[in-house]
């Protein structure tokens, strides 16, 4: 009697830890799928367009004249392009450097919206009242930029599309193990899952930083996106009206990551914090207008938001497995079978694991980014031991600037 109460309860238990499970491992099957290797294609070259660089600049003295420089060092014909720099709330020379640098400037005071987002807002407005631009590309005050960025966005809205995302690399990759290992994670969100859903046709995704809009996309969906996250709340509001994000892979922009852990952690938290805030207001919306609208583009973006970061999901995949492998280990003593949710577990943390194989192997950092990749648990237990979750987000307006290293040069 006592036996078959525990065989009962053994299956009980491995069907609730599959249960568990069940979520995580299809968000790895999901990223695993994202990760199979696609044929890349470059559109034919386009150097027609009239191209106008946005450069949003708070307190960005120390970089602005380096970002300036590389983007007027593209290989884009000079007549038909234009850099201008938005220099909103600064309280130092960033807009006297970039002038002297050769870019345009705006300057913008105001102490109620601040933001990245309203500087957009700003320089998108002036650019559209103008109606002497057709392509505008953003492009962060802390960055350097491919010599073929700006070919690359306008070739491709030539060519048909609406809104264009690049490569967002890591500038500083070889700084520390933590930026290397950055990079690595960076190569898997932005290259690997960007590259994936370039080839279903779904959307890549803006990231705030390499990201190209046709003046009429701008006219049909106007900016309105103002949190910490603007790029992902301005992504969804496309993918609702209909417009996917192109992925330009032969293109790049790299910007400074912090090497330090108070400033990563504060950075990681600005995130985190940001992409919970929009899965919470936007993420059932996603998943209901896209069963109604039958829309793929729209169950990714909805699949995007609920995804967990790499830390979160790969410690739930390796929790929950060893929990469904120590039931099953109980359960063969008394003549049990419990093979779901080990087998559960390793389905999803297979997918994941090739998801970060190929993130390492894109990322080009070889032996070095293995070690690295093996202080994973490190960066894992730092963050569940509450470092950045404790802390709260800045207020979504808000300009935050993260400390940089200042030693090293451009990738």
């Amino acid at each position: 009697m006592s036996e078959s109460v525990f065989r009962i309860g053994g299956v009980a238990a491995d069907a609730a830890v599959a249960l568990a499970a069940g979520p995580f491992a299809l968000a790895g099957v999901y990223l695993a799928a994202l990760s199979i290797p696609p044929k890349r294609r470059i559109p034919p070259i386009n150097t027609t367009l009239r191209v106008a660089v946005v450069v949003p600049a708070h307190n960005e003295a120390t970089d602005i004249a380096a970002t300036v420089q590389s983007i007027l060092g593209s290989d884009y014909p000079s007549a038909r392009r234009r850099v201008l720099v938005v220099a909103d709330n600064c309280s130092d020379d960033t807009a006297s450097i970039a002038r002297v640098a050769g870019a345009e400037v705006l300057e913008r005071f105001d102490d109620e919206r601040r933001g990245k987002g309203y500087a957009l807002e700003l320089v998108f407005n002036h650019l559209l009242d103008a109606g002497s631009t057709d392509v505008i590309v953003v492009v962060d005050a802390d960055t350097v930029v491919s010599s073929n960025l700006l070919t690359a966005c306008a070739s491709r809205i030539a060519d048909g599309e609406r809104v264009v995302q690049v490569d967002y690399q890591v500038r500083n990759a070889e700084r520390s193990w933590r930026t290397r290992l950055l990079h690595i994670a960076f190569t898997a969100f932005h290259d690997v899952r960007s590259a994936g859903r370039e080839r279903f046709r779904l959307s890549c995704g803006l990231r705030g930083n390499g990201m190209a809009f046709s003046v009429d996309t701008l006219r049909l969906v106007p900016h309105s996106a103002f949190s910490i996250v603007e790029d992902l709340e301005y992504g969804i509001a496309l993918g609702r009206a209909g417009v996917r994000v192109a992925y330009a892979h032969e293109a790049w922009v790299q910007g400074h990551m912090p090497s330090d852990a108070k400033s990563s952690e504060s950075q990681r938290s600005r995130w985190e914090g940001g992409r919970a805030l929009i899965r919470r207001r936007d993420g059932k919306s996603l998943v209901t207008s896209s069963i109604k609208q039958r829309s793929r583009v729209l169950a990714d973006l909805a699949a995007d938001v609920y995804v967990p970061p790499l830390a979160q999901l790969s410690t739930s995949l390796i929790g929950l497995s060893a929990i469904a492998v120590g039931g099953s280990a109980v359960s063969s003593h008394v003549g049990g079978r419990s093979w779901r949710s080990p087998l559960v577990g390793a389905i999803g943390l297979a997918g994941l694991g090739f998801h970060v194989a190929e993130g390492w192997r894109r990322s080009g950092t070889g032996a070095a980014g293995l070690l690295d990749l093996a202080r994973a648990p490190i960066y894992v237990g730092w963050k569940l031991a509450g470092k950045v979750t404790k802390r709260q987000s800045p207020t979504p307006t808000e300009w935050v600037r993260t400390q940089r290293d200042r030693q090293e040069g451009a990738a």
